[in-house]
């Protein structure tokens, strides 16, 4: 394993392959979820179809640019969420399982899930006025627009015009709702990678490479979208608002199932669905193989008392 250093450095770089790849969708799910927001099923009007339906009417009216909105807060996003979320990860669960069992190599499911969901949230609380911005930035449309509309240049132009207006309160709008959506996504992610991981080379006979890493990613992005997913709607509802239309991430999940009905909570599930299975494969996969370039470059370049302190 890198030092903690290269492994928050290894999972940002990782990231940022796979939200490349998968952003688009991203946008199309924000959307989706702000469709209808606080409106009865009769009066809503649904102007986005689906997840398909989405990416064309987009494509046709903002072109690839209506698709990418946000990508440059979207990369530092998910270099300083992933950075910490696989950086974090191992030293977390190592020093728990060694001060519980003396031993670090033991896997405990209780401690593994702790440990995703404490480097997830430390990741979602260092990086939540990006995607604050970022979700201000995907749900904007000068022709189909959903939900409140903020008109930002770009994302330094957006995070100007929050401080300027509502100060550094304001860029830690939502950030509950985020720690909890991150922790949800976070407590299932890894552990459900390492378990499928381990279950397929145990049972299976698989070896280590990207064979193996492609289906343990694709058994934990199921996992994720399922755990994730409501309060990733409530998190993107909170974070676009504005004024304060819903009090608390509480107040917002009230409103959404009395108004919208219970199944409002899994608007645009397919579209997550669409993102998030490629972008944790790409994610897990990725760091994998940067992780190993990591080590190499460490284990050349820095003597051992520069590991230890990194």
């Amino acid at each position: 394993m890198a030092t903690t250093t290269g492994a928050f450095i290894a999972g940002g770089i990782a990231a940022c392959g796979a939200v490349t790849v998968t952003h688009s969708f991203e946008t199309v799910k924000i959307r989706l979820q702000l469709q209808g927001e606080l409106q009865s099923k009769g009066d809503a009007v649904k102007k986005y179809r689906g997840v398909l339906h989405g990416v064309k009417v987009i494509l046709q009216n903002e072109g690839a640019r209506g698709l990418f909105r946000g990508i440059d807060s979207a990369y530092i996003y998910q270099i300083l969420l992933n950075g910490c979320r696989l950086g974090f990860y191992e030293p977390i669960r190592k020093g728990l399982t060694t001060t519980v069992y003396d031993d670090p190599s033991v896997q405990s499911l209780g401690i593994n899930v702790f440990s995703g969901a404490t480097s997830g949230i430390i990741g979602a609380a260092c990086a939540s006025p990006f995607f604050l911005v970022k979700t201000r930035l995907q749900s904007y449309s000068p022709f189909l627009p959903v939900g409140t509309q903020h008109q930002y240049r770009n994302s330094f132009d957006g995070l100007r015009k929050i401080y300027t207006a509502e100060g550094a309160g304001g860029l830690y709008r939502g950030v509950g709702a985020a720690m909890v959506r991150t922790g949800f996504g976070s407590s299932v992610q890894l552990p459900t990678y390492f378990f499928a991981k381990r279950r397929l080379v145990k049972h299976l006979g698989m070896e280590e490479g990207p064979a193996l890493h492609l289906a343990s990613s694709t058994a934990s992005g199921f996992v994720v979208c399922c755990v994730m997913h409501p309060p990733d709607t409530i998190m993107s509802r909170m974070y676009n608002q504005t004024g304060n239309l819903y009090k608390s991430a509480f107040d917002c999940l009230l409103q959404t199932v009395r108004t919208e009905g219970m199944l409002a909570i899994y608007k645009g599930y397919f579209a997550h669905l669409a993102r998030i299975l490629p972008h944790t494969i790409l994610t897990l996969s990725l760091a994998e193989q940067t992780n190993k370039l990591m080590r190499r470059f460490e284990d050349r370049w820095l003597s051992d008392s520069l590991r230890e302190k990194l």
